[in-house]
């Protein structure tokens, strides 16, 4: 029994998949249990796979919850390795944000801990393991944390799609591991075999034609950034990473989702019947169907007209005038040309880094939690970081606590975002208002990079 790569990319056909009962806001404390269990992420005629999950699924139950809610949760940990819980693009109490090692203590086997945090801005939203999560997100440590604005909108059918890969071996229907491979950590990061959605492969979904759709996408993967087109579909990106975009912006041509990265789409089912609409993947030379959408009867009414922006959420606008400039230059990697980086207080060899399973340097110093911050920042004053991606990889840079705009290229305010993606030899400025004490993690999210020296922080007081 063997399949390609090729092979297991062309059964990933997605469809969508029913999630697990959402859990809505309450006012007691609800657990969330981390454990390992075994799913059916192949087809039928392989052995199931042993994942990590929350409740017994992964990804796990979607916690949805209104605009100013309260969420609590306490995270039980059955895994046989430390733990916690990151509630990503939520700006959040500084404790609250489950960085272990920097925010809390990791969550020993046998132990809980108990997240209580209001989430202040509608969006689209998700939870991951923050304790080496280059392994743990990559076995299934994840879920959508879904905040609704106030009014309804005029759609028809909402979905949350969480897109993953897995790098699973076909004879044992197992994931390897292989956690911290050399190449992983030097290279693109740990690249999937199995492409999923909603941790299903082939599932689809029954609509009407000119039904409109909100469909919330969230990249869930290590590494793979994902570029996406519609066929059958017609629509419009109205929100990034949760915040709402001033204007509708109609698609036209591919967009790119990057690890961590969501986006909010609203569209309009075109296909005939019997035909389908499609959320297209494409990967390299081929294409496929990520998500299919099956045009089961005719719709009852013609096309609406074009939506209107989604309400924006009480975020601090930058005075770029009086922003504090800082520099972010990642340097490093396969192919980089860096020569060595400060590590543990001193200079380093290259050699020396990659016997220390080090690969990967911010501003020439191999990045951690330990020590110094990038900045410390004074509460209220506008930022303005240049990251400059002086390496041969694609990097998606993730500010925790904060939104930051990124800076258009005439010099106004772009969108708003918490994960900005940097191609190779690319340079951004991103700007944000430091309104949230504490220190927060500024890392890449392609998870093997961080593990291996992208990782860094800002001390907000």
């Amino acid at each position: 029994m063997s399949l390609t790569k090729r092979d297991f990319l062309k059964m990933s056909a997605a469809g969508l998949a029913v999630l697990p009962q959402a859990l809505s806001a309450q006012t007691t404390l609800v657990t969330l249990r981390a454990s390992v269990t075994d799913l059916q992420l192949l087809p039928e005629q392989y052995e199931k796979t042993t994942v990590w999950g929350f409740e017994g699924h992964a990804p796990g139950p979607e916690i949805r919850i209104a605009q100013g809610a309260r969420v609590t949760r306490r995270i039980v940990n059955d895994l046989p390795a430390p733990t916690s819980v990151h509630w990503h693009g939520i700006r959040i109490e500084n404790a609250m944000d489950g960085v272990a090692g920097l925010t809390q203590d990791a969550i020993p086997p046998g132990e809980s801990f108990e997240y209580d945090f209001v989430a202040p801005d509608a969006g689209t939203y998700w939870y991951h393991s923050h304790n080496r999560s280059f392994e743990q997100v990559a076995r299934g440590l994840h879920g959508a944390l879904i905040v609704e604005e106030p009014d309804a909108l005029d759609i028809d059918h909402e979905e949350v799609l969480i897109l993953d890969d897995w790098l699973i071996d076909p004879e044992t229907a197992q994931i390897p591991d292989t956690f911290g491979a050399m190449h992983d950590l030097s290279h693109a990061g740990r690249l999937g075999n199995y492409i999923t959605t909603n941790g299903r492969y082939n599932l689809s979904r029954d609509v009407a034609r000119h039904d409109r759709l909100r469909l919330r996408l969230i990249n869930a993967a290590n590494a793979r950034v994902f570029q996406l087109g519609l066929d059958g579909l017609d629509g419009w990106i109205v929100a990034l990473d949760g915040m709402p975009l001033g204007q509708p912006q109609p698609i036209d041509g591919t967009f790119l989702l990057a690890p961590a990265q969501r986006i909010d789409l609203i569209v309009d089912v075109v296909a005939e019947v019997g035909g389908a609409g499609h959320i297209v993947q494409f990967d390299r030379d081929e294409s496929f169907s990520q998500v299919a959408f099956e045009v089961r009867s005719d719709g009852t009414r013609a096309r609406r007209a074009a939506p209107l922006a989604l309400p924006p959420n009480p975020v601090p606008v930058p005075n770029l005038a009086e922003a504090r400039d800082i520099a972010l230059r990642m340097e490093g990697g396969a192919m980089g040309g860096m020569r060595g980086a400060m590590m543990g207080g001193r200079m380093s060899s290259m050699r020396d880094m990659m016997q220390a399973g080090q690969f990967w340097a911010f501003n020439g110093s191999v990045g951690g939690m330990d020590g110094s911050p990038l900045a410390s920042l004074s509460r209220g004053e506008t930022v303005r970081i240049k990251i400059t991606n002086d390496t041969s990889f694609p990097h998606a840079m993730h500010l925790h606590g904060m939104h930051f705009h990124e800076i258009a290229a005439d010099g106004s305010l772009g969108a708003l975002r918490d994960t900005t993606l940097l191609q190779r030899g690319e340079v951004r400025d991103i700007a944000f208002v430091a309104d949230n004490p504490g220190k927060w993690l500024l890392h890449c999210h392609m998870l093997s990079h961080a593990a291996s020296g992208m990782m860094t922080w800002v001390d907000v007081a």
